[in-house]
């Protein structure tokens, strides 16, 4: 039988060497980069051996340093451990799945262990799957019997209690011409895994809501029967935010196509594994909220880690926006506002909370006379809230307009008769200096007073930070900046973080990839 020959290919011999040596290339970069990714996950999997016996260590050591600070490196090795397995799982996809490859690095062939049988004193719950066709063969349209049945179980978590789902499959067979039909099994989270959706969006917002580590997950989970090993829990965090990543990007690119965007960011250390220290990385936010001016376009906040504080990361991420930047005075901003594409509107709690500072450390009146000149700005905010920016730029201008013109010639006035180097002059050169950003309420009715919307989005991340200290990695926090992205545009819809979750992760596996639109929180109903 003669050969197939691609009729593409070039009939010279010289050209068809030149074809044979580019795919010789590309080949050999596919294999390098193949190779090099075998390094990494060997190189995560050793980090992760090598951190399992520090912490034996540390744990083992009852003399020569304070329980405490014992504690707190135990604590941070912890974290660590989770966010390496998190890394090799979301890499390799080998711990989500529900079974147990040990602590092997990856190049090795060490044999997998098997699935644990999930407790037999956990509740059950058949599902059953049906052909579409009903009763009758789509072959023939003969009436069909039943010859068997395909069970799978899937460990699934509802508030206040585990249960397992049985997801029951039917087989038939055609009476006339022995077709076989048997219904389709449902679209999972993690393609053979063991977790439903609402066990993965539990241990999610166990995580990064209520900031509890994975190893306390799985101590906590024991004491109900159930093994579920740290290493199986960040593989399904690692898949689950993979899994969700489109749908945060989704939201971000919603966020920065509003006319308005708030922006605010906060440290979070970061563990530097080859410095054995921390450094200090960023959670930015930046939330689109139209409706304090009345806007229809639902809310979404979106969150992105980066290493550092450098201007260039907002920069990058807002190099597209056009409209109000509502921010504090962050000089990395600066750049966005020349030629008139980003206006900068400032936030007044900011100016506010200088002179409060002032007044908490000097009980000077002069501060308090200041912070009584601003609140009847936010005592006209409250009562504008909501409406058409027509309507707020109407009563700003009439009632806000000569509040701020007393204002700005009291701290001229006030400026001039007090020292230079006080705190106090420090306040009101701060407000002077941000006066045009601060004043662009009197020009524009949909700036906002103040960017406390932002702030307000980035309390859980703090809360997070006192509670386990820093990020274990940057892919951690990045994980963490998707996961908050979720949660956070949920709760800003009506949402319980964990019920939309659940909601996402039951739909998203199989969701077209270009209808994302329909999963998100303004469009589902809680």
């Amino acid at each position: 039988m003669p050969s197939q020959i691609d009729s593409t290919l070039p009939k010279d011999p010289a050209a068809l060497l030149v074809v044979i040596a580019a795919l010789q290339g590309e080949l050999a970069e596919e294999r390098a980069a193949r190779r090099a990714a075998e390094l990494g996950l060997q190189a995560k999997a050793i980090e992760a051996e090598g951190l399992r016996m520090q912490i034996a260590r540390l744990r083992h050591e009852r003399f020569g340093r304070s329980s405490e600070r014992l504690a707190g490196e135990v604590e941070q090795l912890e974290l660590r451990l989770d966010e390496v397995l998190a890394d090799i799982a979301a890499a390799d996809g080998s711990a989500a799945d529900g079974t147990d490859s040990g602590t092997a690095p990856v190049g090795d062939k060490a044999p997998r262990r098997g699935r644990r049988p999930l407790p037999e004193d956990l509740p059950r719950r058949d599902v059953e799957h049906l052909p579409v066709h009903g009763c009758a063969c789509r072959a023939c349209g003969g009436a069909l019997r039943k010859v068997g049945e395909d069970v799978t179980e899937i460990l699934e978590y509802r508030p206040g209690r585990f249960e397992v789902v049985r997801h029951v499959r039917p087989a038939f067979s055609c009476r006339i011409c022995e077709t076989m039909t048997q219904a389709l099994m449902p679209s999972l989270p993690i393609e053979r895994g063991r977790p439903g959706p609402g066990l993965l969006a539990h241990v999610l917002v166990s995580k990064y809501c209520d900031h509890l580590p994975l190893y306390r997950q799985t101590e906590i989970y024991a004491r109900d029967g159930l093994d579920l090993p740290r290493g199986l829990l960040a593989g399904w965090v690692g898949r689950s935010a993979e899994l969700a990543r489109p749908v945060a990007e989704f939201i971000g690119r919603h966020a920065l196509a509003g006319a308005r965007v708030h922006a605010d960011d906060t440290p979070m250390p970061m563990l530097s594994p080859g410095r054995g220290s921390t450094q200090t990385a960023r959670f930015w936010a930046y939330l689109r909220d139209d409706r304090p001016f009345g806007g229809p376009d639902p809310p979404a906040v979106f969150y992105e880690f980066t290493p550092d504080r450098k201007g260039e990361h907002p920069q990058r991420r807002l190099r597209d926006f056009q409209g109000i930047l509502q921010a504090d005075a962050y000089p990395g901003f600066n750049s966005l506002y020349e030629g008139g594409r980003v206006l900068e509107a400032a936030c007044w709690t900011h100016a506010r909370r200088k002179f409060h500072d002032v007044l908490l450390t000097t009980q000077s009146p002069l501060a308090r006379e200041a912070i009584e000149r601003m609140a009847g700005l936010f005592a006209i905010e409250a009562e504008i809230l909501g409406q058409p920016p027509d309507a707020r730029l109407a009563a700003r201008q009439a009632r806000s307009a000569p509040l701020m013109t007393d204002l700005r010639a009291w701290l001229d006035a006030t400026l001039r008769r007090i020292s230079g180097k006080s705190d106090l002059a420090k306040a009101i050169r701060y407000t002077l200096t941000q006066w045009t950003a601060l004043t662009l309420v009197l020009r524009d009715g949909r700036a906002c007073l103040s960017n406390n919307a932002a702030e307000r989005r980035m309390r859980p991340l703090a809360l997070g930070r006192k509670n386990y200290l820093f990020a274990g990695s940057m892919e951690g926090g990045r994980r963490a900046a998707i996961i908050y992205t979720l949660v956070g545009t949920a709760e800003l819809n009506g949402w319980d973080p964990q019920a939309y979750i659940r909601t996402l992760l039951e739909r998203l596996a199989g969701h077209p990839i270009n209808r994302l639109g329909e999963l998100m929180p303004w469009h589902l109903r809680p």
